[in-house]
């Protein structure tokens, strides 16, 4: 399934060693997506309350319940399976700067652990029962060997050092964003009911970093963490790198255009990961957005667009220290899971799927107190 390349009609690929200006043109893709009709939210509370239970008494899963009855437009029974998580990884300039304390290569080298089932990834889509692809979105060395299990959507040889201009151009990102919804189209039309986005990328947090400063206005000190695990003074010198690169890119930031800050300080996989929560919105899809860079694409998507927040899910909250602050400035529903998770790759989401599956469950095969034959009122005194 999804064996196609999606980015197969976009042209050559690039490299990222030159980037061009960006210009900002409208983007079509936001056009196609409908907010959520939270209208709806009354009827699925409804019927949670008319279910043999007391009400409200099964908490964020109501609350969930009732976000699927309203991404499917009132539909019922609800679904979210059969499922599937895109592990999108793409390698990144500034690496070079000394901001992870592994190199480059190990990019290229986990995604062939993913390849061949080794992952935690791998590990917990099997224990959840959730179908994975892994998305080559530009990972350094050139095109992976056909894989099952491989999606080939480069966009580059990897970004360019955003400290010294913008990462990639406003082409190549426009690109990465068409193809991630690409993705989320074939996911569609091959039956997926949810879409569950991950990452791999040496230095991704780096520019998840850059892009909460840059989006929610935040400070790179109170951002920057250990990602890979990163000592203490080699997160000080990804906040002064952060530092650099934005006041590199000062002009993009000053334009607010989110695709231009995107284009600027993202990397090739945040921008396929931003372009497949687009392209599920677009299709009434539920997203599973993983941790700390994917919430990074979820801040890039929602910028762009603000209705795709509605159809997404925080899956859990990350232990990088800088997602607190994220979260408050996104001012987004609080994640389903806090299990101290700092891992990446789409773990957090396949955990979450079950869930989703669990507030589906309840809302589609629980009795009413009428079928089950019980008192649905509290006797006063």
């Amino acid at each position: 399934m999804l064996t196609r390349n999606p980015g197969g009609n976009a042209g050559p690929e690039k490299t990222a060693t030159t980037p061009e200006v960006f210009v900002s043109e409208p983007f079509v893709l936001c056009d196609a997506l409908s907010p959520v009709d939270s209208g709806l939210t009354a009827r699925a509370q409804a019927r949670l309350d008319n279910l043999t239970k007391p009400p409200g008494s099964l908490g964020r899963l109501e609350d969930a319940a009732a976000r699927l009855y309203c991404i499917g437009q009132g539909r019922a029974p609800l679904r979210v399976d059969p499922a599937i998580m895109f592990t999108v990884a793409g390698d990144h300039g500034v690496a070079a700067e000394g901001v992870s304390p592994f190199p480059q290569k190990v990019t290229r080298q986990m995604v062939a652990n993913f390849l061949k089932g080794g992952a935690a990834v791998n590990a917990l889509c099997r224990a959840v029962g959730m179908d994975l692809r892994v998305v080559d979105a530009g990972c350094v060395g050139g095109a992976f060997a056909p894989h099952p299990l491989l999606l080939d959507v480069r966009c580059g040889d990897g970004t360019a050092n955003f400290t010294r201009g913008p990462a990639m151009s406003g082409d190549m990102c426009r690109a990465a964003l068409e193809r991630g919804a690409d993705l989320a189209d074939a996911a569609a039309e091959q039956g997926y009911a949810c879409v569950g986005v991950g990452e791999m990328g040496i230095a991704n947090t780096t520019s998840a970093t850059a892009l909460y400063c840059a989006l929610l206005h935040l400070e790179p000190e109170n951002v920057a963490g250990p990602g890979t695990g990163a000592s203490p003074e080699m997160i000080r010198r990804k906040a002064r790198v952060v530092r650099r690169a934005c006041a590199a890119n000062a002009a993009a930031l000053e334009r607010g255009d989110p695709l231009g800050i995107l284009a600027a300080l993202g990397g090739f996989e945040i921008a396929v990961m931003t372009g497949i929560m687009l392209g599920a919105a677009r299709r009434r899809l539920p997203v599973l957005v993983d941790g700390f860079i994917s919430t990074a694409a979820f801040a890039a998507a929602r910028a762009l667009c603000p209705a795709v927040q509605g159809y997404c899910f925080l899956s859990h909250a990350s232990a990088e220290p800088g997602y607190a602050a994220a979260l408050r400035a996104l001012d987004a529903e609080r994640p389903l899971l806090d299990l101290g998770l700092r891992l990446g790759e789409g773990t957090g989401a396949a955990l979450a799927l079950h869930l989703l599956r669990s507030a589906a469950a309840v809302f589609n095969d629980m009795a009413t107190f009428a079928q089950a034959g019980v008192t649905g009122e509290p006797e006063t005194k």
